[in-house]
C-alpha cells in the first residue's frame, strides 16, 4: 500500500485565475462572484488578474491609464477610485450592473 504524501498549504502554488479568464463571459462571471464578496481589495486584485490575462499593456492603452499606474491601482492592497474600475471594466469589455438584493 502506497503512503500518501502530506502537503503543507504553504507549499502549494498560489492560484492564478488569469489563464481561465479567456472570454468576456468568464470575466463577467468572475467579477460577479468577486463583487458579491463585498471586498474592495478583492475587486482590485480580481481586476488585476483579468488585466494580466488580457495583457496589461493592452488594457492600459484601452483604458487610458498608464501601465505602471494600472499595476499600482490593481494590487490586492490598493483602493482604486471608481473611475479607474469603470475604465478598466470598459477596456475589458464588461460593465458593472446593480441587481436588487431581494429578487
Amino acid at each position: 500500500m502506497a503512503m500518501s504524501k502530506t502537503v503543507k498549504v504553504t507549499e502549494l502554488a498560489e492560484f492564478d485565475a488569469a489563464p481561465y479568464l479567456d472570454s468576456e463571459e468568464a470575466i463577467a462571471a468572475y467579477l460577479t462572484d468577486v463583487l458579491e464578496a463585498g471586498d474592495p481589495a478583492l475587486l482590485a486584485a480580481a481586476l488585476g488578474d483579468i488585466a494580466r490575462a488580457r495583457g496589461m499593456t493592452e488594457i492600459a492603452k484601452a483604458s487610458g491609464i498608464a501601465r505602471e499606474a494600472l499595476y499600482k491601482a490593481l494590487r490586492a492592497d490598493a483602493q482604486p477610485r471608481f473611475d479607474t474600475i469603470s475604465k478598466v471594466c470598459a477596456a475589458l469589455g464588461v460593465k458593472l450592473v446593480a441587481q436588487p438584493i431581494h429578487a
